[in-house]
């Protein structure tokens, strides 16, 4: 099975590579794709997915492993 990772990009979204399913609060699975982007701030049009609107709203969040 290959690896999955989610990288948190400084004041963007999660990006997610890997063998993965996202499902919805109902268990109905998304499109299959091979890297997504997930929304971190809340303002994408097309959540659950990333659609920029993180520049547009100053979206600024850079944590860092080992912070607590």
């Amino acid at each position: 099975m290959a690896e999955t990772t989610i990288t948190v990009r400084d004041n963007g979204p999660y990006i997610v590579r890997g063998e993965f399913t996202v499902v919805d609060a109902e268990g109905k699975a998304f499109e299959k794709k091979e890297v997504v982007a997930l929304c971190r701030c809340g303002h994408s049009a097309t959540k659950p997915f990333c659609d920029g609107a993180h520049q547009r709203e100053g979206f600024s969040s850079a944590p860092r492993a080992g912070q607590s």
